[in-house]
């Protein structure tokens, strides 16, 4: 449910962002991800899911983590502590791949922004979008353990820093 969700939400995103500049600023797609709807790669969506999901399952991880290396036992965290930490914590990591992943992408043709700069307002798109995708991700229900999401997230950010780091 979560993905079939993800993928729906990150793609007509995607399209708004496009097609109007209301979401993201103006940046239009290159032909290197491949079959476009609308204007946007049809694996745009599945880019969505696999960032939020990655996102979500690292930082519910870390937040177990965290709270068994503090042992506590006497008082136990709020829900909702657990939801914004899942939720705000999950969406900071998101923007934070973005703004890894932008310079790589533009350079290699993914997408390309109308005045060649990286506008503020498409990170704080990402953010809010984000927020949204792992609210969503907080309150589905489905096992939340998977170690090869958070290797994946972090294959993912090396390979963009790498990148970033030598194109």
């Amino acid at each position: 449910m979560f993905m079939a969700i993800t993928v729906s939400i990150g793609f007509i995103v995607e399209v708004i962002g496009v097609n109007t500049a209301l979401l993201f600023g103006e940046y239009t797609y290159g032909n290197v991800l491949g079959i476009q709807v609308k204007n946007v790669p049809l694996i745009i969506g599945v880019n969505w899911f696999i960032v939020m999901y990655c996102c979500g399952i690292t930082t519910y991880t870390l937040f177990k983590k965290a709270l068994s290396k503090l042992a506590i036992e006497t008082k136990t965290p709020t829900q909702s502590l657990k939801a914004i930490s899942v939720i705000i914590d999950g969406a900071t990591i998101a923007v934070f791949l973005d703004w890894i992943m932008e310079p790589v992408a533009i350079k290699l043709g993914y997408w390309h922004w109308k005045t060649d700069v990286i506008p503020f307002y498409n990170y704080l798109c990402w953010f809010v979008v984000s927020i949204f995708l792992l609210t969503i991700f907080h309150f589905c229900s489905f096992n939340k353990q998977n170690k090869f999401a958070i290797h994946l997230l972090l294959i993912q950010a090396m390979f963009f820093l790498l990148l970033r780091t030598f194109l």
